[in-house]
Order: structure tokens, then C-alpha cells, then sequence
């Protein structure tokens, strides 16, 4: 049995849940999500809460799956995610202007980097960036490509990190004597 997959998902006031043949409309304060489902797999509303079923044991490899994909949904249409970037290194920074972040990565050029539709990226410090959204995939996409323009370097520790990543530092080049 999945234990996962059995957990009952309780749906908040102000959260409406339409369930279609195949997919589950999550709609609330902080948007509209479209959850597909895989075949196998349906949804009941009872009392507040939304239950996963299974049509049978060759499915049950996607019960818990699809239940932990309603289940943020859920949650992102309530409270949505966050994750939170630092920027370390000196003259790194960030600003936010118009649709797009520009970011100051230590390259001979700026990079303009557009913010995605349902996203929204806020700066504060220059060098702590937070992107929240609905939709816990996207938040980490965008966290993961924003990290991706300059990944924490091991040997100086500079870069655009996500708060509380740990970093392993590693030594520079020993002292290596020149045959001169």
C-alpha cells in the first residue's frame, strides 16, 4: 500500500477543485493549476478533502505520485512556494527592470535574464534574490536556471547560490616549486 498515496489532501476555504476525466482544476487565492493525471488514477471529494484512488495494482507505482502532484497544487494556489538566492562575490548584484533581471556576474556584459509568466522574482540587498510562484516545478526551474548563469565556484566560493546550500571549499595549488 502507498502510504503517500493514501494521505488525505484537505482543501483550504476558498479553494475550489473541479475533477475531469483525466486532469483536476485547482483554483484559489493565488491562481489557476491544471493537474494531469496518469491513467490508472482518480481523485473523490469527500468532506473537504480529496482521497487518490487507483484503479488497480499495476498503477500503484504512480499513486503517490499523482496525489503529492494535487497536494502542491494545492498548496501553491494557497500559500505558493519560494526560493531564495544569494549572490556572493564582489560586484555581483542584481536589480530587477521591467519583465527582465539583469545581473552583474562578473562577465564583460550584463545578463538579462526574463522573468517567466506566473513567476516573480523580488531583489532586495542586490544580492538576495526570492522567486515565489504557484507552481512548485516552475519556482525550481527558474531558481535552477538563475543559479546555472554563474554555479558556486569551490575553490573561491563565488556565484549565485540557493540559501543554504552547502558548499564543500576545496585548497588551492600548493606551493609548486618552478624548475628556474
Amino acid at each position: 500500500m502507498s502510504r503517500i498515496g493514501n494521505k488525505l489532501i484537505p482543501v483550504p476555504s476558498g479553494v475550489k477543485v473541479a475533477i475531469n476525466d483525466g486532469a483536476v482544476e485547482v483554483q484559489g487565492p493565488k491562481g489557476k493549476m491544471h493537474v494531469p493525471l496518469p491513467r490508472g488514477i482518480h481523485f473523490e471529494q469527500k468532506d473537504g478533502t480529496l482521497v487518490a484512488k487507483r484503479d488497480g495494482e499495476e498503477f500503484r507505482a504512480l499513486h503517490g505520485l499523482a496525489r503529492a502532484l494535487v497536494a502542491n497544487a494545492v498548496t501553491g494556489v494557497t500559500t505558493g512556494f519560494k526560493k531564495d538566492l544569494d549572490i556572493v562575490g564582489v560586484g555581483y548584484r542584481a536589480e530587477v527592470k521591467g519583465k527582465n533581471v539583469v545581473l552583474a556576474l562578473g562577465y564583460s556584459h550584463p545578463i538579462e535574464f526574463p522573468i517567466p509568466e506566473g513567476i516573480q522574482i523580488a531583489v532586495e540587498k542586490q544580492t538576495h534574490m526570492t522567486v515565489s510562484g504557484a507552481d512548485k516545478n516552475r519556482v525550481g526551474q527558474v531558481a535552477a536556471n538563475l543559479r546555472a548563469l554563474r554555479p558556486p565556484d569551490p575553490y573561491k566560493q563565488k556565484g549565485v547560490r540557493i540559501t543554504g546550500e552547502r558548499l564543500k571549499k576545496k585548497a588551492g595549488k600548493a606551493g609548486a616549486k618552478s624548475a628556474a
